[in-house]
Parts: structure tokens; sequence; C-alpha cells
């Protein structure tokens, strides 16, 4: 039986300075959501990659008296560094510079402008080089400064290539309309219904005044608007995996992506502030060359510092390996998915974090592992023991073994944080209930029912971390793994065997060899 294919795209990153901490987040969610589709048996895709195109890139290397291409390069490598340290598991990383991103992005323009979707007319307007977007004036501040990046927009006149984006309205409403599910969280529903109201306007898909970018087919003097560039960074990768490049043609390119295994894209996860290019600007793309639509697509909120957005523009960035030299990748991973309703904005603080890290990690799980595992060592010389009888109907067991279910249910509505509480309700639980059965003192008794209740106690617990470890790995893989290790397992088990009860074998000896689960952390400097 083949497994069901899942697709999930990160936002291509934007290359004119390193990443920051949004950047790092948004990529840690996609992350884990792949990691949990894995568990669940799915063969899941991640996509992740950087835009490299555009006036502000052009800028950027010019400023640093470098060519745009060194520029990308020296940014793109330090993506993928970060990528490696946050334990990032992708299959492919795009970059919108290679060759074959070209040919793509140029067959692409050949088909859309047979339809008739592409002419030439002059264009004046307001520019915002650091959204590479225009803006109306009516959402500027005081008429003349970019919401988002608090810099003062451009007016900008050329004669350029326009896309028919207003062709394509009510067939995108009708998309809406008919795929109520599409954009998560869904309150962002309703932010592009507006923009449909209002009415959309054909915008200019071509520079002649930047010289970064692909070339017109057949016009060397203008170059692809970086957009219309980027957005098929999601698609030309799987294409050059395929297929010869050299054979495809505006012609047969719709038969070459509907015969492409992963497309169309389970999912594109983006930032709030791009929401407008990939849920008009794309799916009129889309719709032009009759491609077939992404089947979900989930804008998450912002983080912030000091109440206001991280970005490069605004200089206020918290630099992500910082942090994780300070903390470590399990604590970090942990409270951006855990502390962060995943849709909506959130703000770092250095003593919130500490708090949530210790509790959670250190103090909930951590110390419930070390005393299970030294109990189960001074009383039964660290063996599950034989002829033991588990109980499948008892609390701890039906919680365990529906716990991957309940967890199932967030990921599948993006809840990542509801997704982790669920977990540790469940840890609670086995804390409680070892609090409660005290096994400690029941070992000490002479009966040898009181000490069978004391090694079932003990049994149950270990039943329910094993299940803990396997659903904790797509969030927290070093630390995941660590546990697993624990339970002499080297990898994530099936998504069948989480509902097995029991699972430890009479006899499997259970040591702590991988040392302090989670170390806890004492409130340093601040960042």
């Amino acid at each position: 039986m083949n497994k069901q294919n899942f697709y999930l795209t990160t936002p291509l990153y934007y290359v004119n300075a390193e990443p920051h901490i949004g950047s790092a987040y948004t990529t840690m969610a996609a992350d884990a959501i792949c990691r949990f589709e894995r568990l669940r048996g799915k063969n899941a895709y991640l996509l992740t990659g950087v835009d490299e195109h555009g006036g502000k890139i052009e800028n950027t290397a010019k400023s640093r008296n470098v060519s745009p291409q060194s520029h990308c390069d020296e940014i793109t490598l330090k993506f993928e560094e970060l990528w490696k340290l946050l334990n990032i598991d992708y299959q492919k990383f795009s970059r919108t510079s290679s060759s074959k991103h070209n040919k793509v992005v140029q067959i692409f323009f050949e088909r859309v402008k047979a339809k008739g979707d592409i002419y030439q007319a002059e264009y004046k307007g307001l520019y915002c080089l650091a959204c590479e977007d225009f803006k109306n004036e009516r959402e500027l501040l005081d008429g003349k400064s970019c919401p988002i990046h608090k810099t003062q927009v451009q007016e900008y006149t050329e004669n350029n290539y326009f896309f028919a984006l207003s062709k394509y309205s009510q067939q995108i409403r009708d998309f809406l309309n008919d795929n109520p599910d599409f954009i998560y969280p869904k309150f962002r529903k309703q932010e592009v219904l507006a923009w449909l109201d209002e009415g959309l306007k054909d915008f200019p898909i071509s520079r002649n005044s930047v010289k970064w970018g692909i070339p017109i087919p057949n016009d060397e003097e203008q170059t692809i608007y970086v957009w219309f560039d980027a957005l098929l960074g999601y698609l030309s990768p799987l294409l050059e995996d395929k297929i010869d490049l050299n054979d495809l043609n505006p012609n047969n390119f719709a038969e070459a992506v509907k015969s492409l295994d992963l497309w169309p894209p389970s999912m594109h996860l983006i930032g709030k502030d791009i929401l407008r290019f990939h849920a008009v600007y794309w799916l009129a793309m889309l719709m032009s060359a009759e491609l077939p639509l992404p089947k979900r697509l989930f804008g998450h909120g912002f983080l912030t510092k000091d109440g206001e957005k991280m970005g490069k523009t605004l200089g206020n960035i918290i630099i992500p390996q910082e942090i994780i030299s300070k903390f470590g990748i399990d604590a970090i991973r942990f409270y951006f998915l855990f502390n962060i309703p995943f849709g909506q904005d959130g703000d770092f603080s250095e003593q919130v974090f500490i708090e949530t890290v210790n509790a959670y990690l250190a103090n909930r799980l951590g110390n419930l592992f070390s005393r299970v595992l030294k109990l189960l060592e001074n009383n039964l010389g660290s063996q599950i023991p034989a002829n033991l009888n588990l109980n499948l109907n008892s609390e701890i067991a039906q919680l365990g073994i529906s716990l991957s279910g309940k967890v199932a249910i967030f990921m599948n509505n993006l809840e990542l944080d509801l997704a982790l509480k669920e977990i540790f309700n469940y840890v609670d639980k086995l804390n409680l209930y070892l609090t409660e059965i005290k096994p400690w003192t029941l070992f000490k008794e002479e009966s040898e029912s009181a000490k069978e209740k004391a090694t079932i106690c003990l049994a149950e617990v270990l039943e329910g971390l094993r299940i803990v470890a396997n659903l904790l790995f797509p969030f927290m893989p070093d630390l995941g793994l660590k546990m697993l290790k624990i339970f002499n397992l080297t990898e994530v088990q099936t998504w069948e065997k989480l509902a097995e009860w029991p699972y430890l074998k009479p006899k499997t000896v259970i040591t702590n060899n991988q040392g302090i689960l989670f170390q806890r952390i004492e409130l340093l400097e601040r960042i």
C-alpha cells in the first residue's frame, strides 16, 4: 500500500539580510507539522528555500560592494546552516536564482501570456521596496509610510508587463466559497474577501529599472517581478526532479505539473503579511496557467519584541544562533511552538521563556522520568518484570492509548500549542498517578499485593512515557530521541504502535544512559 503524500512549503525567505527568529519560527513549525505527518505514516515532503531576486537585494549587494549572486550565495548558506542547527528535516531547498528555476518561470510566463493574461502598459503608483509591493494611499501611515516596515514608499512610473489579475476576481471568490477550509485561521479569509470586495486591479509583473531578476522572454530590457518569479519556487524544484526541463514548453507545462506526485501542495505555510500574494495573486496565476490549486493556506502571526514586529528593516531582531547557544534547541523549539497559539502574534520575554521551559521540560517531564527510572532501578533491577498483568481498561492505559488521536485532532487544525498542551496534560496525569499510588512506600511493605500495585504503577507510567516520547519527537526531535533511547528504541515508532498497551516486553532493561533528560535553565543575563 502506497503512503499518502503530504507536501508542505514554508515561505521562500528573502535574502537581503541574515535569517531572524521570525523565519526560524515558521520553519520550526513546518518541520514539526511534517514530522508529525510522517509519524502518522504519510510521505511528508518539506520544501523551504529562498527568494533571491528584486530591487532590494540588488541595492543591498551594491551597498556591500559585491555582486547580487555573491550576496545571495552568502546569505543562503546562513539559512542552510541555521536550519541544520535547528534540526529542520527538509527534503528540498528552493533557490530562485537557479538556472532551472529561471527556465520554469520563463515557460510559465509564456504560457500565461499565450492565454492573453499578460500585456504591456504604463504603471504609476506608490511602491514599498521592503515589501516589494504596491500600496494604496489609504493604507499608508500619514499617507506616505508602509504600515509594516515604517519606511517611506516611492513614487514609481514605468512601462511594464501586467498580469490580468482582475479577470480572476470572481473565480477566486467562487473557489474560496467552494473550499471554506482553504484559508486558516479562518478569520483571515475575511481579509481576502475584503480585498476582493475592493476590486482587484491588474498588477505589473516586470521591472525595467531592476536588472537583478529573470529576463522577460524576448525582451531583455525587463526582468520578471519578484512575486511572479518567487511563487513558482514552490513548483520548480518538483519539476526539475521529475522531468528533463529541456522537454518542457508552454504547451505541455500543465500536463507536466499534473503528472507530479506531490502537486498540488497540501499546505502553504506563510506569514500573514504575505497572505494577499498567496491567496489572491498565486491563485490567479495558477488559474491562468490551468494548474491544480493548493489544498490549504495557513497564515501565521508575527513574533514581536517590545510589542513590535521583528524584522530586518526595523533593526529589532533576535539572532537565532544567540538564543540557541544560550538555551539549547529543545528549549527554543518547545517555547515557540508551545507558548504562542499558531496563527496569532506572540511576544518574546526571556523571563516567561525560562519559567515555561523549566516548568514543563525540567519539572513536569524531566523529574517524572528520573523518579520512575530511579524507582525501577532500586526496586526492580531496572527491568520490566515477567508475569505482569496490566489492565487495558485502567484510566492511565485508556488515556495513553487515546492520546495520539487527541493530538492528531489539534494538529489537523494546526493548533500546535494545543497539541503540545494535550501531551503535557497526560504527563500531569502520570505525575498525579505516581503521587497517588506512592510506589516508593508500597515497595517497603511486606505484602505481595502492595509490591504488585507499585510495580504496575511504574510499568504504566513507563508505557505512558514511551507514548509521550514518540509524540514529542516532531516538536523536539533531540529530546524525543533521547527519551526513546532510554526505552532501547533507536527511532520513532509507527503510528499503530502508539496504541499498543503494553508494548514494553517482560525483562526489558530500561536504564538512563542519556544523563539528565532536561537541564533546568537558570536566569542568565538578558538578551
